[in-house]
Order: structure tokens, then sequence, then C-alpha cells
């Protein structure tokens, strides 16, 4: 087993030197200041911090969802000035982000519309998405018919049709019931290594972003700034029981719980 941060890896996503305010002058309002980041290709970095930190504002603006007030952020070293299909978005609300009038099938196919392929390969790619998530016995459903955790998968199924580099997550687990939330973290760093896509995974919960990190960056609220990055150091692949047993897990679950505590004081 080999660890699990490698420096020599290309960057995929960079920020430097980002800030964003809100308002006028005068009477503007700071979200965040004077971030750096760099996120390297096929790694999976995870952000926590308190409510109002800016994690998904880091997000949006590293999507190109919108423009920084200062500073650059850049996709493989050129400006990201718009949303690319390069860069997929998972949001949380798996409810709105899904087509209620289009089927499983349909909906995956949405991605491939805005790819511009044509109609007679669609099949031909969405059926293994299907099987690569799961879903391949819901292809006719509804997503009013899918559970919590398979709606999710559509989702992530859809961002993948997109054939991105990065998938961007927005606390895509949050709402589920901790037995999927289990299940869909384990199949996200399973898909990460088949396609060989980096991850940039926003959530609350401390534990599941040592779990699923390769580092995890703590950010610091009012305004939002990096108070932290921390390298996970447990080797792949991971196991639900035994890795967060291990004492570097619970090392670092216990480092980063009481930073926390210190940053929402």
């Amino acid at each position: 087993m080999t660890p699990v941060a490698d420096s020599s890896r290309r960057s995929a996503l960079s920020a430097q030197d980002v800030s964003l305010c809100y308002g006028r002058r005068g009477s503007s309002r700071t979200i965040l200041q004077n971030v750096s980041l760099e996120v390297r290709s096929e790694e999976i970095v995870c952000v926590i911090g308190p409510s109002g930190c800016g994690k998904t504002t880091l997000l949006r603006l590293l999507a190109g969802l919108i423009a920084p007030s200062a500073g650059e952020v850049a996709f493989r070293g050129a400006p990201i000035t718009r949303p690319r299909r390069e860069l997929a978005v998972v949001f949380q609300d798996y409810t709105k982000a899904l087509l209620p009038w289009r089927t499983v099938t349909d909906n995956i196919a949405l991605a491939l519309e805005s790819r511009r392929v044509p109609r007679h390969e669609h099949q031909t790619l969405i059926d293994p998405l299907l099987r690569q998530v799961g879903l391949d016995r819901h292809a006719d459903f509804f997503p009013a018919q899918l559970s919590g955790g398979l709606q999710q998968r559509l989702q992530i199924a859809r961002c993948l049709a997109q054939q991105p580099s990065v998938l961007l997550m927005d606390e895509p687990f949050g709402a589920l019931d901790a037995m999927t939330r289990e299940v869909l973290q384990d199949e996200i760093m399973r898909l990460s290594v088949a396609s060989r896509t980096t991850i940039f995974f926003i959530t609350h919960d401390v534990e599941e972003a040592i779990y699923l990190g390769d580092r995890v960056v703590a950010l610091a609220p009012n305004p939002g700034r990096i108070a932290e990055i921390m390298d996970i150091d447990l080797p792949r692949p991971r196991n639900q029981l035994t890795t967060r047993e291990t004492p570097s897990f619970l090392r670092c679950r216990h480092h980063l719980r009481e930073l926390l505590y210190t940053l929402a004081a």
C-alpha cells in the first residue's frame, strides 16, 4: 500500500489569493479573503468549516458559477471565467437538480444533449453509467419513484455523462441516512479511481472528510479563509469499519474536531 498524497500530480484546480465581497464600496461584506489552494489531479480534497465560512462559495468560484472580487481561479493553469464541461457540480439538493418529468435514462441523456452527442449514440453511453452507479434496474423510473440515495446516484451519473475531469460536490450526502451515506462514500472513492476523476468535496462531517480525503482543508469564518490544510495519511482502499478505528484516523478526528470548536467559538 502506498501513501495517498502524491505531490507529483499536476494541478487540476487552483485558487490564488482569491477574495469575494458582496455589496457596494463602503458597505461591502467580505465572504472569502486571500484564499490560495491547489487541488492536484485525481486527488480527493475535502473542505470543512463552521456554517457561514464560505465553503459553498469557494466551490462556486472554482466551478465558474461566480467570479472572484480579487485573485484568480484556474483549471489546469487556465483562468476559469465561466462554467466548463470539464467541471461538473453535484448539488446537495438532488430533488431540485433532477428533472421530474424525465426518466432515469432521460435525465442522464440531458448531459449528452448538452455535449451534442447524436441521439443514436445515447444508449450505448448511458448503459455503462447505469451499471456503474447501480441504476441499471431503474432505467425507466422517474425521480419520484427513487429513494434519496438512488436520486443522488442519478445526479452523479448525469455529471459523469459530461465526462468531467473534476467533480465539485456540495454536501452531496448530507440529507441521506447513515447507511446510504456510507455506501455512497465508498462508491465515490471507487468511481474516482475508475474514471480518474478529481474530487472537491464540501462537508460538515469531519469523519466523512477524513474517510474520503487525501487532504482536508479547514476554513475559518468571518471572513472565510484557510485555517489549516491536513494531509490524510491513510492507505487506500479504505474500509468503513477498520479504517475508522485506526490510530491515524482517530488522531485526525481529534485534531480537526478540536480545530472546528476553536474556529466556531
